[in-house]
């Protein structure tokens, strides 16, 4: 295997793919941005939750 198959792609900028280049985006982009990463922190903050339910579940189990 090509180790090269393990590094993420690059984007034109040579920043990895994925991450937009912020230094061309305009403020309306940027600002577009920051509530896309806003609602995807609650999407991540709403699944710690609920694996720290079904871990404090899974504990209480095993503690009987």
């Amino acid at each position: 295997m090509d180790t090269d198959d393990l590094e993420p792609p690059l984007n034109t900028s040579g920043k990895p793919a994925g991450k937009p280049d912020l230094q061309i985006m305009s403020v309306e982009q940027l600002q577009d941005y920051i509530a896309e990463m806003e609602t995807e922190i609650v999407r991540a903050r709403a699944a710690i939750d609920g694996k720290q339910s079904a871990r404090g579940v899974a504990d209480a189990v095993f503690k009987t």
